[in-house]
């Protein structure tokens, strides 16, 4: 009895509920269907009024053109001058009034004269006396027909009126021929294919002509009986075609077709049609259901969450006492945690600085590490350069004494050549010495752009004195003028190492030849170091870049030449590696990236192996 009573009033509710949107679904659906059958009534009446009006506008258009005295003329006294001028005539009225076409029939129905004269399907000479059109016109009256036409194949409104001679009376006299015009419907057609609900226009048969849906098209709206078949077949009106009902149609194709609004259009007992969507009745009365049945959910959602506001508030007042004890508690916490993260603060801090600090002297460091990797290849260089700064010193002691022995003899042309070749010699030691000057010097701290192809004539010019020494064939090739970012002191430095390895490759070889090219691939300028010696040993390959490491004997280096030459290429966003060539020896390639808009806008750390503000490897 008590679950009874439980499910009582739910079971209450639910049903009023089912019968209260049962009746909003049919009074929805009982004004959906009257608002959707005036509002079809109301568009029937506008394009019945439009095609009325269309229909109309061309009624006296053949009745005006039987008075022509040269339509006349051709049905009497058949000239080729009248016709073609004829022909001319209703050409033109026909482009200026639009319609399809004008043409001229005899009393026997053959065209004499037509608008569309100069065409392939040109109704000269087509016979015409089985429409229904020619016949009515030959009566003595107005001629009204709509059918396909049987030469160009296009359907067509027809009015046609009878011509007759002038010196006859038009009533009770014969007509001597039957001026027609052809008028187009199709623009209608294309307009109601705009329209949501189906709109057809059929004949006094019941048979559809115009329709919004192309499938309709030459379909009965019932079967037709004998006699109206007979008609069709008589006339030729749809073009022989075989006329079914739409019912026969696929489902696809009559969908739509049903109860329909009409209205009478014409003179022919036309009827216009429009099938209201019974898919809108459905849909409006199911919308006022919905919102019926929302309007339930939310009357009920209301009342339940009124309930559950009152549980809930007496729940509240249970929890306040907790919740407040809670909050003391995290306010503790809080308290406790803010001062742990003050103190761990100032510790970062303190670290901070001092990594700062270390970072600065690690760049202080590396700095000095590759001036003194550059003045220690200078001292490696000085045999070399004191050689070709002794060779001028002597040519300008030499020259200088001839010059006073030819100026004591009056000798002065002599003496002045001596003099120009100790200028000469000057000029050499100056570029030397300018050299040296250059390359000593500490690097800028701002990168700047760099000609690769005269930094190696640089580097090169203070190896000069070595490779003749040393009985080397050096030679460049310079395949393309490349510019990089970066610091021409530092990389004549790298230019000098490697070329100065060279020098020791080839020291006990055969041949002893060092190449140095200069070319670009994919965006980066490659300088590429070949030599003719014995080419790098595997174990020596995986180690060569490592601080520290040599092959060379006691005194010749620290081994620190590779590694300082590869810090400084990978702070300018380059790299440097070493191989073995196929044609013997080994070979180190310098990759950089060449200037572009991008590299413009790079920020290269002017410290060696400082890049973006972090320790490059070295």
């Amino acid at each position: 009895m008590k679950a009874v009573k439980q499910w009582g009033l739910p079971v209450a509710v639910a049903a009023f509920a089912a019968a209260l949107i049962g009746a909003v679904y049919l009074i929805a659906a009982g004004k959906a269907g009257s608002d959707i059958q005036a509002a079809a009534d109301r568009q029937l009446q506008i394009v019945t009024l439009d095609l009325e009006t269309a229909l109309e506008k061309f009624e006296t258009l053949p009745f005006a053109l039987s008075f022509h005295p040269d339509l006349v003329s051709v049905l009497t006294q058949p000239d080729p001058a009248v016709i073609k001028r004829v022909n001319l005539t209703l050409q033109a009225i026909q482009q200026q009034s639009r319609v399809v076409a004008i043409y001229l029939m005899d009393r026997e129905g053959n065209t004499l004269a037509s608008s569309n004269w100069d065409n392939p399907l040109s109704f000269v000479g087509k016979n015409f006396r089985f429409r229904p059109y020619f016949r009515e016109a030959m009566a003595g009256g107005a001629g009204r027909f709509y059918g396909i036409g049987s030469t160009t194949g296009e359907a067509g409104y027809f009015i046609a009126q009878p011509v007759y001679p002038p010196d006859l009376p038009r009533k009770g006299g014969t007509p001597i021929g039957v001026i027609a015009v052809k008028i187009s419907l199709a623009e209608f057609e294309r307009v109601w294919h705009s329209s949501e609900e189906p709109i057809a226009l059929a004949d006094h048969g019941g048979v559809v002509f115009l329709s919004s849906r192309e499938a309709w098209k030459y379909h009965s709206l019932s079967p037709l009986d004998e006699q109206a078949e007979r008609n069709l077949t008589a006339t030729l009106q749809y073009a022989g075609r075989p006329v079914q009902p739409i019912a026969t149609l696929s489902k696809k194709d009559r969908t739509g077709f049903g109860q329909f609004v009409t209205k009478p259009v014409g003179r022919l007992g036309w009827q216009l049609m429009l099938f209201p969507s019974q898919a809108r009745v459905i849909r409006t009365a199911t919308y006022s259901a919905l919102a019926a049945t929302l309007l339930l959910a939310v009357a009920a959602m209301s009342y339940w969450a009124l309930h559950q506001r009152r549980c809930r508030l007496e729940e509240r007042r249970e929890s306040r006492k907790a919740l407040q004890i809670a909050a003391e508690e995290l306010d503790r916490r809080i308290a406790q945690r803010t001062g742990d993260l003050l103190q761990a603060n100032q510790w970062l801090e303190a670290k901070y600085a001092k990594l700062q600090e270390t970072e600065q002297l690690l760049r202080t460091t590396q700095n000095e590490l590759v001036q003194a990797g550059k003045l220690a290849m200078l001292g490696q260089m000085a045999a070399g350069v004191t050689h070709e700064l002794n060779q001028p010193l002597a040519a300008i002691r030499a020259f200088a004494d001839n010059a006073v022995t030819f100026l004591n003899r009056g000798q002065s042309e002599q003496a002045s050549a001596n003099l120009e070749q100790i200028s000469a010699a000057s000029a050499r030691m100056g570029i030397i010495i300018s050299q040296l000057k250059g390359f000593a010097r500490k690097s800028s701290e701002t990168p700047t752009r760099v000609d690769l192809a005269q930094a190696i004539r640089a580097s090169s010019l203070l190896l000069e004195g070595d490779f003749r020494r040393h009985s080397v064939a050096f030679e460049t090739d310079v395949r393309t003028a490349v510019e990089v970012i970066g610091d021409s002191v530092r990389i004549e430095q790298v230019l000098i190492n490697l070329l100065r390895n060279a020098l020791d490759a080839v020291e006990e070889a055969p041949q002893r030849q060092i190449a140095v090219i200069l070319e670009r691939e994919e965006g980066e300028a490659v300088i590429r170091i070949r030599d003719s010696g014995p080419g790098i040993p595997e174990q020596v390959a995986q180690h060569l870049f490592e601080p520290f490491y040599t092959t060379k004997a006691s005194g010749k280096g620290l081994g620190l030449g590779l590694a300082i030459s590869s810090s400084i290429v990978q702070a300018m966003n380059g790299q440097l590696t070493a191989q073995n060539h196929e044609g013997g020896g080994a070979e180190f390639v310098v990759r950089l990236p060449v200037i572009t808009t991008e590299t413009l806008g790079t920020d290269i750390s002017p410290g060696t192996g400082i890049e973006g503000g972090k320790l490059a490897s070295a």
